[in-house]
């Protein structure tokens, strides 16, 4: 039997789809069902590493990942197997089922979607087949009339599995009813009558005052009002895409660690960075320019999609001068993945696959990109630290590799007495002054071994999140919108 299908759709992006998509998982995993996420094709730099069909790894969208693990599903390649990863503004690549696929990175987005829904409808049907509940997330807007010709996301989905239709707007931003009505009209009928229910999400203030909106929405559309969902300023969930909220940051106590987190174009896996927001004392910020790193105690070098453009990028804004004189005075650098390979000697780039450039000469080291990926689960442990960094000296972590560079001591840099000292195999090193370290794993901050080490104490688990979230759905919502019969 065919599992039942809620769908989630927004009339903007960043009206709250991920978010209650992972709320519902939670709930109807609560109610004993077995559940999977779906989300058929996401665009984001935000990727985890997951079980492939053959046995390997495979990327999806964090937002997928983080689904399963609310389902208390094992999260795998068909819950997202179309994903695109920008590399600029009207590039990205494109990966099906978990891998890189060269062919479709070049063909024109319009030309795409009828080579590709064979797998997503493949995939979706057999996650029906395995599951009692299949909660589908969609993308952007669904009434984008532009693109309702080649959509594979949104209502051809919906229809693909008669889904129950939930519409949800951001009515902090204002218009919400005028959003709610105006994506409703420009659906189709066949499509306007898979809208089961409008939702409100990050209200502020007295609910009475919507009457009588939500009355006058009914006799418009045939479609209620289920559920006005309240303002989450510290959900604890990370986010799928941007720069988290300045605002939501929840810092209790004093403040001993200053973080500032480098926000270039192309940040990727970000999301990582969401447990620091949850440890008393330590204030994460993300810095675009010298003035956002001034007092800073850590300066971190985050993932990217586009490492020698974001590079020139940093450069381009002073922020090199900054970092070097940070670290010139003790300050702890920590670059991750693309961060990693920036805080070297050189990129070099005979493949075509990110560019060559200089780096920022903190650790002597050199990375050579090539056309193979490296995407993996890793389980390891850090060896010897110096310096602000000893803390973690022996500490196991897991994490997850995504990433073409390969990167090694600079040979020259090495003969003249130069060394990086090597703290993990192949995957991380540290200068001799101790406190620049540079490493390939994602997910360092979301390992409780790591949190403990360097502050002492365990932030929130996303189970705990998790759970929050699925209570909320049973205040929030009326219970008829949740029925699957």
């Amino acid at each position: 039997m065919s599992a039942r299908c809620i769908m989630v759709l927004g009339t903007t992006s960043g009206a709250g789809k991920s978010w209650l998509t992972t709320a519902l998982c939670r709930w109807y995993a609560n109610q004993g069902l077995r559940v999977a996420p779906f989300k058929a094709q996401n665009m984001s730099n935000n990727a985890r590493v997951v079980s492939a069909p053959d046995g390997g790894f495979g990327e999806i969208g964090s937002a997928q990942y983080f689904q399963a693990l609310a389902a208390r599903a094992v999260p795998e390649v068909r819950m997202n197997p179309l994903l695109l990863k920008p590399e600029a503004d009207t590039h990205s690549q494109v990966v099906l089922l978990g891998q890189v696929s060269r062919e479709l990175t070049a063909l024109p987005w319009r030309g795409r979607s009828q080579r590709v829904w064979p797998q997503i409808a493949a995939a979706l049907d057999e996650l029906r087949a395995e599951n009692d509940v299949v909660v589908i997330e969609g993308a952007g807007s669904p009434a984008e009339i532009n693109l309702h010709a080649s959509d594979v996301v949104n209502m051809r989905v919906a229809r693909h599995v008669d889904a129950r239709c939930l519409l949800v707007s951001d009515i902090d931003r204002g218009g919400a009813f005028a959003h709610l009505f105006g994506t409703w009209a420009l659906l189709p009928e066949d499509e306007q009558a898979l809208i089961k229910g409008f939702v409100l999400n990050k209200f502020r203030g007295d609910a009475t005052l919507l009457a009588p909106a939500p009355q006058m929405l009914l006799e418009r559309t045939g479609v209620p009002v289920v559920a006005t969902i309240p303002m989450q300023w510290n959900h604890g969930l990370p986010e799928e895409d941007g720069v988290f909220d300045d605002r939501a940051q929840g810092t209790s106590g004093a403040v001993h660690t200053r973080v500032a987190v480098i926000a270039y174009p192309r940040i990727s896996n970000l999301d990582e960075f969401q447990p620091l927001k949850n440890v008393s004392g330590v204030r994460l910020n993300w810095a675009r320019s010298p003035a956002d790193v001034e007092g800073a105690d850590w300066i971190i070098l985050p993932g990217s999609k586009s490492t020698a453009a974001d590079l020139a990028w940093l450069r381009a804004q002073g922020l090199d001068a900054a970092i070097a004189a940070h670290a010139a005075k003790g300050g702890m650098v920590l670059g991750v993945c693309g961060g990693l390979q920036m805080l070297g000697e050189a990129l070099i780039d005979t493949v075509g696959v990110d560019g060559n450039a200089p780096g920022l000469g903190l650790l002597p080291l050199v990375t050579s990109f090539e056309e193979r990926k490296t995407v993996q689960l890793t389980e390891t442990r850090f060896g010897d630290l110096q310096g602000g960094w000893a803390a973690l000296s022996g500490v196991a972590l897991r994490g997850y590799e995504i990433h073409h560079g390969q990167t090694a001591q600079h040979p020259a840099m090495a003969a003249a007495g130069d060394v990086a000292r090597m703290v993990i195999p192949g995957v991380a090193w540290q200068n001799a002054a101790g406190n620049v370290l540079g490493l390939y794993l994602h997910g360092m901050f979301e390992d409780a071994n790591v949190l403990q080490a360097l502050f002492g104490e365990r932030a929130t688990t996303l189970d705990a999140v998790f759970e929050r979230m699925a209570q909320g759905v049973g205040e929030w919502f009326d219970p008829a919108a949740l029925a699957l019969g």
